[in-house]
């Protein structure tokens, strides 16, 4: 078997390579590296490892001649590439590069080939947008609802999107959670984009090393003639019942090896209250299949502090300081919600707070916050299709049915959930088939049926930018479900960013 992989300098990329390549059945590995200085060492180090079973393509993702050079001759490629948070924040034009254009370039190479490639593509869960306790579970299907002003999510939403419509014959969209690796500590006590994490809201975490293991075991599995229901769907890569959180709990599992809290480290006014991402996943189809779920939270923490011990000496300095020196400072960081705030960043602080009067009005400490138990919203289920039915979203159609059996009377009731209209007059001969429809602000697109119902997309033309769900969700119950959790009915914004890419908002 050959394999083309991107992404092996990454974290989830990494481990998938190096796993993968003790499979003996794996003839080649041929991987993507950037152009990057940086990559010259990697470079030679994969050389070294691997010697003749790894080939190395120099180029960036954006350019469909460096695509299918990669591709040519692979029997699987893995899509991995991704620049996330807060580097996408900060470099736009390289989240699009490679999470949206990079993922066109690559698809439309791998549905160029004379023999085609299988495609596995990871996507995110910020595709899902901002959830609370009132939904904290998710799965394929759900509304897409990228969080206003993330760069990465846009991107992504749009790329797997693409990659579902093709013309691949054989791939795979997996949504991957929040991901643990080793990295981590250093990567968020250096950015305000921490305070972007709600902290009552739902976390679910999986470790880069169980996702790497996944891509070995999906391998494995298709060399056995074992994935007949894997390809042309889309997957949610949880983390299981031992790895759901809220923000806050993350926030202590983290601060934990250094002796300290959130309410040591940390106010509760320092974090924006929506306007983030993160659930937990009800789907845990892939874990059924491949059995890839080994490491959990607390034996993740617990080897970071054996391996890093610097940070038990935290434990011998005050809190205070600890929270002046090392958390206080990034209040000031320009993706700061504090820094929002102070600049009076209109829309950036509505998308964060709902308004300055919701600012105004957080507890100042955490004898005024109420810290919510996960557990009491059914965080540790570990079948929680069955045991959390009633707080699952609805689809608005009959999910009771075979895909292969709906009719064209259930697309077109999931089209009016949607606050629009199945415009195609019969039924697609295949649930990849694409129909013609219309959303509720009168733009016609195609897609077909699969990529709405199941995978979650709708209206290419409003969504994602500019983000005006306020005015979707008063024409969509698909939307104004999970919408109104954290939006009041009267908000009526439309966000974006102007021609100088600063935040925007505007009345609808």
């Amino acid at each position: 078997m050959k394999i083309a992989m991107t992404g092996v300098s990454g974290n989830m990329g990494r481990e998938a390579l190096a796993q993968s390549m003790q499979l003996e059945f794996i003839e080649r590995v041929r991987v993507l590296l950037t152009p990057k200085r940086k990559n010259n060492k990697l470079s030679r180090r994969l050389k070294a490892r691997y010697g003749d079973r790894i080939e190395i393509v120099r180029g960036w993702l954006s350019d469909a001649a460096v695509c299918e050079k990669l591709v040519e001759g692979a029997d699987i490629v893995v899509n991995m590439a991704a620049v996330i948070p807060p580097h996408s924040d900060k470099n736009p034009q390289a989240s699009y590069l490679c999470n949206q254009l990079g993922a066109v370039r690559l698809a439309d190479a791998v549905a160029a080939m004379k023999k085609q490639a299988k495609l596995i593509h990871t996507s995110t869960v910020a595709v899902y947008g901002n959830r609370t306790l009132a939904h904290p579970w998710g799965r394929p299907g759900d509304p897409l609802m990228p969080a206003a002003f993330d760069y990465y999510a846009m991107h992504k939403m749009i790329g797997e999107r693409h990659v579902m419509e093709s013309g691949v014959k054989n791939w795979a969209v997996l949504r991957q959670t929040a991901m643990l690796y080793e990295g981590i500590i250093f990567s968020n006590i250096s950015d305000g984009l921490l305070f972007h994490t709600t902290l009552n809201g739902p976390l679910e975490w999986v470790t880069a090393r169980d996702s790497g293991y996944l891509i070995r075991r999906i391998l494995e599995c298709e060399q056995q003639g074992k994935n007949e229901n894997f390809w042309n769907r889309v997957f949610d890569i949880s983390g299981g019942h031992l790895n759901r959180r809220t923000g806050y709990d993350t926030f202590a599992d983290g601060f934990s090896i250094m002796g300290g809290s959130p309410r040591s480290y940390f106010r509760p006014k320092w974090c924006a209250t929506r306007n983030f991402h993160g659930l937990w996943y009800a789907d845990n189809e892939l874990e059924k299949m491949y059995s890839y779920q080994r490491g959990t939270v607390e034996g993740f923490w617990n080897e970071m502090s054996k391996k890093y011990r610097i940070f038990r000496l935290a434990r011998l300095v005050p809190s205070a300081l600890i929270r002046k020196c090392v958390f206080g400072r990034l209040l000031g960081d320009d993706n700061s919600p504090s820094k929002w705030i102070k600049n009076g960043d209109e829309a950036r602080v509505t998308a964060a707070f709902g308004s300055i009067e919701n600012v105004l009005s957080l507890p100042s400490d955490w004898t005024g916050f109420s810290v919510e138990d996960a557990k009491q919203y059914g965080s540790d289920e570990s079948e929680p299709m069955q045991a959390c039915a009633g707080r699952m979203l609805s689809h608005g159609y009959d999910e009771s049915k075979p895909f292969e059996k709906l009719t064209l009377d259930d697309v077109r009731e999931a089209a009016i959930f949607r606050g629009g209209r199945c415009l195609s007059k019969e039924m697609a001969e295949t649930p990849y088939t694409k129909m013609l429809w219309q959303c509720s602000e009168g733009h016609t697109f195609s897609a077909a049926p699969y990529t709405v119902l199941k995978g979650g997309h709708w209206c290419p033309f409003c969504q994602p930018q500019p983000w005006k769900y306020d005015i979707l969700a008063k024409k969509s119950p698909y939307y104004a479900q999970v919408w109104y959790d954290s939006h009041s009915a009267d908000e009526d914004y439309i966000y974006s960013f102007d021609k100088d890419g600063n935040a925007h908002i505007e009345r609808g």
